[in-house]
């Protein structure tokens, strides 16, 4: 239990560390763009601010922008710059998970109960739920990063429900405002974090799982047995569906990336939206069908991001988990 805890905090230290990367290169190439479509448009710096209040506002309903915000200062040198309104979301979630987990193991008692047995039931319905699609062996090695990774995203979506996620602002110089928070994954670096981190972790599960040449041939040797000309054409053949696989596994991370992105950041989007054709005192009320609608999405896209996940793992392994439940038959 002790090591499994210890992946857990890896696992978040890995996703923060990455989702900050990845969100400085995001920076530094958005910065880039600019500047280079400053220089060739020559906008002087009125045209400039009218661009970005038309970017701002299309058809009188503010937007969200693409790219995180600085929850307490726009300049990335500043020592807080660094922190986006979608990090701190995250990091809240994160603080509220660890502080589920001790809350839960506080005071452990033989007959669960109160707290305790509602956290046991959450991560024994996890655990049985996981080890039905991956199997004994796999889920024993696994579940640290597939519960952890479930419970971070549904948490983080929720939590970009609340009010005052976007509300919440911080003005600046020129009297525009930025949203303090924002919902995590509506950021395209915080997925990109997970979908990566896993495809780093599959990379390590699948070799140990199945020996590096048992992973090569998994995925390039012919699947039978076959003999003379036939086994050549099957080389031929499977090499070719080989090479498709090698296609498939590196598109995975980033399908992972913007199948969750793109659900959350168009739930925002359209939240936003409709609330903005409500006026200033019934602006909750066009919203109110859809944000029961996106209660919904956070739940699905947290099951959806963690379930091909485990699928692909499933893929890999799937002969040498076969032959560890042989293996442990043969034991008894």
């Amino acid at each position: 239990m002790a090591k499994k805890t210890i992946f857990s905090a890896l696992f978040f230290l890995l996703a923060s560390v990455g989702y900050v990367a990845a969100d400085t290169v995001a920076d530094t190439a958005h910065a880039g763009h600019d500047a280079v479509e400053h220089a060739e448009h020559g906008h002087d710096d009125a045209a400039h601010g009218e661009h970005g209040e038309h970017d701002a506002h299309e058809g009188g309903v503010h937007k969200l922008p693409l790219h995180p915000e600085g929850a307490l200062h726009d300049d990335k040198s500043h020592p807080l710059g660094i922190l986006t309104n979608s990090m701190i979301s995250v990091w809240i979630a994160v603080l509220i998970i660890l502080l589920f987990c001790r809350a839960a193991a506080g005071k452990l008692s033989m007959v669960p109960q109160g707290f305790q047995n509602f956290a046991e039931w959450l991560i024994e319905s996890l655990y049985n739920f996981f080890g039905g699609i991956l199997g004994d062996h796999l889920v024993k090695r696994t579940f640290w990063f597939f519960g952890s990774t479930f419970l971070l995203i549904i948490l983080v979506n929720y939590l970009g429900l609340l009010p005052g996620v976007g509300t919440i602002v911080r003005f600046r110089e020129d009297g525009s405002f930025a949203p303090m928070l924002r919902g995590g994954n509506a950021d395209v670096n915080m997925t990109a974090a997970m979908a990566f981190t896993f495809a780093i972790l599959w990379f390590y599960w699948a070799i140990t799982e199945n020996g590096f040449k048992g992973f090569m041939a998994h995925i390039f040797a012919p699947k039978g047995k076959f003999g003379g000309l036939m086994m050549v054409m099957m080389l031929l053949i499977f090499g070719l569906v080989g090479v498709l696989e090698v296609v498939s596994i590196g598109i995975r991370p980033v399908a992972l990336t913007f199948r969750l992105f793109g659900n959350i950041y168009g739930g925002e989007q359209t939240l936003e939206i409709l609330m903005g054709l409500g006026g200033d005192y019934l602006a909750f009320l066009p919203a109110l069908p859809f944000y029961f609608m996106e209660l919904l999405v956070g739940g699905v896209q947290a099951l959806v991001f963690t379930l091909l996940s485990a699928v692909f793992l499933k893929l890999i392994c799937e002969h040498s988990d076969h032959d560890h439940d042989e293996e442990h038959a043969e034991a008894h």
